[in-house]
């Protein structure tokens, strides 16, 4: 009998659909409204603000609402992260990916949200993904390695969070501390949905969109689906560069 529910593959579907109208408006809608003055609105007088907020009300809202609904994808993007960690035969060769496609993907996100080639100010999210996947890895690591002392092993688990939200935080991955935090979180209760849906709740509590991942994330139904794996690395460096070429081949704007 097929289970009810929702599989893997689509929970990942969803969350790219909704990455990507978040990129959408970050890369996209962002730079259209610079183009349009929205840079030198820094500083300037209330009045002056609502003034071109009214003048440009649909860009402005579309912005809005884009930003908005991507919010949904990456507490869906940690869960799947902390599935995968849970039945991956090779963790290790799952964290070389992920850093690889960080990597890669580096040079398009600066190039669709910074205009440069190379920034090191900000970092996409695949180095968030990493140093989670990195921090689980120690986690379970401390958890099976028989510390018979409470005290000890809890504060060894507390030391290794803290690290991997430190190093985050430092490398201004996106999300930074938060992001590693929450795939830590939903791991520790990778056998409680409940309180999974609490940790995302709690987590992202200020971007309260994001809930609107819990109602879906409830009805996984514990199946992989389609194999994802390859289209959604791939997806996430390819998305940006076609932003990119957009604004230097279409629109006329030039990204560099």
């Amino acid at each position: 009998m097929k289970k009810k529910g929702i599989s893997g593959s689509t929970l990942k579907i969803i969350a790219m659909i909704t990455m990507l109208i978040d990129h959408i408006g970050a890369a996209v809608c962002m730079r259209m409204m610079l183009a349009e003055g929205f840079g030198d609105l820094n500083g300037a007088a209330e009045e002056t603000i609502k003034a071109w907020v009214t003048v440009h009300a649909d860009l402005y809202s579309t912005y809005y609402m884009f930003r908005m609904i991507g919010r949904i994808a990456f507490p869906i993007f940690c869960f799947l992260l902390v599935e995968g960690f849970k039945h991956t035969k090779d963790a290790k060769k799952y964290a070389i990916r992920l850093f690889a496609f960080a990597l890669i993907s580096e040079i398009p996100f600066d190039l669709a949200f910074q205009s440069k080639v190379l920034e090191i100010s900000y970092q996409n999210v695949f180095f968030t993904l990493f140093i989670g996947f990195v921090t689980m890895m120690a986690y379970k690591w401390v958890e099976e390695k028989g510390i018979s002392n409470v005290v000890t092993r809890i504060l060894c688990q507390i030391l290794v969070v803290m690290a991997g939200m430190a190093l985050a935080q430092f490398l201004r991955a996106d999300y930074g501390a938060l992001g590693v935090f929450a795939i830590v979180g939903l791991y520790i209760f990778r056998d409680n949905r409940l309180y999974q849906i609490m940790v995302i709740g709690l987590v992202f509590i200020q971007n309260m969109t994001a809930w609107l991942s819990i109602p879906l994330i409830l009805i996984y139904n514990n199946k992989r689906g389609l194999n994802l794996k390859w289209p959604f690395y791939i997806f996430y460096p390819a998305h940006l560069l076609f932003a990119v070429c957009y604004f230097m081949g279409i629109s006329g704007y030039s990204a560099l």
